[in-house]
């Protein structure tokens, strides 16, 4: 059992850092509830592929955290990131399971494959650190690219409602052992000019004998409903084929509306 806050030394304090230079932290933050999308993706591929899943890429991939359990199940897989020590933690945790080290440090707006995917997968907003039109075109561009003819890209998003008040303040929590890690996610408000969400991010972290509180911040482009289908209609060589939300129940679609936020678009490359 692990010590409350006030029975752990405060050594090392607080740290400004981003959250993905701790990809150890981030893993076990981010992965905790991966089962639930796994189940999804696979889902898809057996929902809405016309042939046969072989090898799947994760742009800005992280840590690996889907990867390596989708090529524990006989997939080839492979991702990119611009986050060095990220692609690392990745690799490490393929080559410890017997996989090539697959992951590349690389940008998911200008990047090129040697041989296509049949799938490609972004499942936690961040397409959305793509701070522009143009950066967000090129990336869906590179994807195209990616994908062989009938391939899917499985892109998941918070939209803007306009219907009714975003959600403002998210928190969750997760541990591994002795090590414990609670974060709290809050919006520090719009740009409109610009259309960037500005995110604030408290992580901490807790061992038996240590506190460390990571102060974080992030900017995301904001989409409502119009202006996401708006992007998607200039790279032509995708159509959405499906819509769920995070709820990830793969019998279930669903229609997106103005009060809608959180969506995960299939898109298929014709």
């Amino acid at each position: 059992m692990y010590c409350s806050e006030s029975q752990i030394p405060m050594t090392s304090g607080s740290v400004h850092s981003s959250i993905y230079d701790y990809p150890k932290y981030y893993d076990l933050l981010f992965g905790s509830d991966w089962k639930a999308e796994f189940d999804f993706l696979q889902g898809c591929f057996r929902k809405h592929l016309k042939r046969p899943v072989r090898r799947i890429f994760e742009p800005a991939c992280g840590t690996g955290r889907l990867l390596i359990r989708l090529a524990t199940q006989g997939y080839e897989v492979a991702g990119n990131d611009l986050n060095r020590l990220a692609v690392d933690f990745c690799n490490d945790r393929f080559e410890r399971h017997g996989f090539p080290r697959t992951a590349v440090v690389g940008d998911m707006t200008d990047f090129a494959v040697r041989r296509k995917f049949d799938v490609a997968f972004n499942m936690i907003n961040t397409f959305r650190h793509l701070s522009t039109e143009a950066a967000a075109v090129a990336h869906l561009q590179c994807m195209a690219r990616a994908l062989r003819r009938g391939g899917m890209y499985i892109l998941g998003i918070h939209l803007e409602p306009t219907a009714c008040p975003p959600m403002q303040e998210e928190s969750w929590s997760a541990r591994r052992g002795n090590l414990v890690i609670n974060s709290h996610m809050w919006s520090k408000g719009i740009d409109r000019t610009k259309r960037m969400e500005h995110l604030g991010l408290h992580i901490d972290v807790y061992t038996p004998t240590r506190k460390l509180r990571i102060i974080d911040h992030m900017e995301y482009r904001t989409y409502r409903k119009g202006q996401f289908l708006s992007l998607i209609r200039k790279v032509p060589e995708f159509r959405i084929a499906a819509t769920y939300d995070f709820s990830y129940n793969i019998s279930q679609e669903t229609l997106m509306t103005t009060s809608t936020e959180d969506v995960v678009f299939l898109l298929e490359r014709g």
